[in-house]
């Protein structure tokens, strides 16, 4: 029996159709955005940047500081570091997330010699499994911090 040629390319469309909706309605959640405001917030009108941007179940991460109120960093590294990180913890949070969400990190250092006091600190914020991570000796940072972090965080299942 042989069948209508016709037929064969009207099955092809009907399943390149199906095909075509399904990456679109895929795609859907991909394409929609949502912009966290930048941790500054009083000054956040005047910041050109989102503090971070979820796509789907993808969250992108600006760069943050560790800083006390009045936007000041500590004397000490410790305590910057720590506040750096409790600061990254409540921008995951803000998009529903966890640091056990982070898939991959970047630190950027205005010494690497305060590298173990860094790892110190970030060791405590993880119960398992490391982020892949840079450690990339940097100038000067914003407001004199010692350490700006950034990241990326999928949304686990």
């Amino acid at each position: 029996m042989t069948i209508p040629r016709t037929f064969i390319v009207l099955l092809a469309l009907a399943g390149i159709g199906v095909f075509a909706s399904a990456i679109f309605a895929s795609n859907d959640k991909a394409s929609s955005r949502r912009y966290l405001e930048p941790r500054l917030a009083s000054d956040a009108a005047a910041l050109p940047f989102s503090g971070a941007v979820l796509v789907g179940d993808t969250l992108y991460l600006s760069g943050d500081i560790g800083l006390e109120p009045g936007n000041k960093v500590p004397k000490e590294a410790a305590p910057e570091a720590r506040l750096l990180m409790e600061s990254f913890e409540k921008r995951l949070a803000a998009a529903g997330m966890t640091m056990a969400d982070l898939v991959y990190v970047t630190v950027y250092s205005s010494d690497v010699g305060d590298y173990a006091v860094f790892n110190a600190e970030y060791r405590k914020h993880f119960r398992r499994e490391f982020p892949a991570r840079a450690y990339i000796g940097a100038g000067k940072l914003l407001f004199g911090a010692r350490w700006e972090m950034q990241g990326i965080a999928v949304r686990r299942p």
